[in-house]
């Protein structure tokens, strides 16, 4: 990952650099992995997580594009 910081503008390569690093969804991998999540509980997560992408995506599949 590269953040190219333009002049001393410190502030907004910092800004581009957390936009990144939350797209590619490191905080919320860091925040899972603060506390051991037992195996079941993993499985869990992880089917409520896809069903909420499933519908996501349904949803703007089925939604009438504006345009």
């Amino acid at each position: 990952m590269d953040v190219k910081v333009h002049g001393s503008d410190i502030e907004k390569a910092l800004k581009i650099l957390k936009r990144q690093l939350q797209k590619e969804g490191l905080f919320r991998d860091v925040k899972n992995r603060k506390y051991y999540e037992k195996p079941s509980e993993k499985k869990k997560r992880k089917r409520i997580e896809a069903r909420k992408k499933r519908m996501k995506a349904l949803k703007m599949k089925n939604s009438p594009s504006t345009g």
